[in-house]
């Protein structure tokens, strides 16, 4: 694959407080790491001045794109990867869990014909689940643990840092469907269905912060829906394939 264009989307709701620093960020290592690079913020309805502050760094190549009101994380990152023009598009949260530096490795995968799309694992990390609270790795574990289940693979799909090569990016989410927080499995659903080639590489969380997520509340809700999202897809690729 050609070097061509890296596209970094970063779905944000409400993120006024760190947005303006993970942009600079993000920026700084764009700008020393590749030769063409676009940063996307895609807004999820925040009613604060995220979208404000994203905008005022249009002037060095960051597009601001979203809809009102908040839908959910699936569907930031969906517009976001949707709008994205790069050769390699990648995805990852807006206080950077994972740190900055690891997206090179997942650029440098796609980019080597290795794999369609790269993804996050913190299972294969000795140290990937270092200082979790205990509630929330138990939760971590336990999806993990059922969606392999369900699904028939092993994949620590709800890491937010995935990487995917512009074709698989394009036909998995013009067919993605979920707004919420399960999108991840969607994704991972339609990566296997579609027959792409996905590899996993080991990642840690470096930047801990409280958790959007209702551990008992949406670990419940979230499982519900990935038994519609699994019976949703196998249907709709059926369906495509006759």
């Amino acid at each position: 694959m050609k070097t061509g264009k890296i596209s970094l989307v970063i779905p944000a709701y409400n993120e006024s407080a760190i947005i303006e620093n993970t942009i600079e960020t993000v920026l700084s290592y764009l700008e020393k790491s590749f030769l063409e690079y676009e940063l996307i913020i895609s807004d999820d309805g925040s009613t604060d001045n995220t979208r404000a502050i994203a905008k005022g760094f249009a002037d060095r190549g960051v597009r601001c794109v979203g809809h009102m009101p908040n839908k959910g994380k699936g569907s930031a990152v969906r517009e976001g990867i949707l709008a994205a023009e790069g050769d390699i598009i990648v995805y990852t949260d807006a206080d950077l869990a994972y740190g900055i530096d690891v997206i090179g490795e997942f650029v440098k995968k796609i980019k080597s014909g290795e794999a369609d799309i790269a993804i996050g694992s913190r299972k294969l990390h000795p140290e990937g689940y270092s200082d979790y609270p205990v509630i929330r790795l138990i939760a971590s574990r336990l999806f993990s643990f059922l969606t392999g289940l369900l699904a028939g693979f092993r994949y620590d799909t709800q890491c937010g840092l995935k990487a995917f090569s512009s074709k698989s990016a394009e036909e998995i989410f013009c067919r993605c469907e979920t707004d919420g927080f399960a999108f991840d499995f969607e994704v991972m659903m339609l990566a296997v269905g579609l027959s792409f080639k996905v590899d996993q590489i080991p990642v840690k969380i470096e930047n801990h912060r409280e958790s959007k997520v209702k551990v008992v509340r949406d670990s419940v809700k979230m499982f519900g829906d990935i038994l519609k999202i699994r019976r949703s897809v196998k249907k709709r690729l059926e369906r495509e394939r006759t």
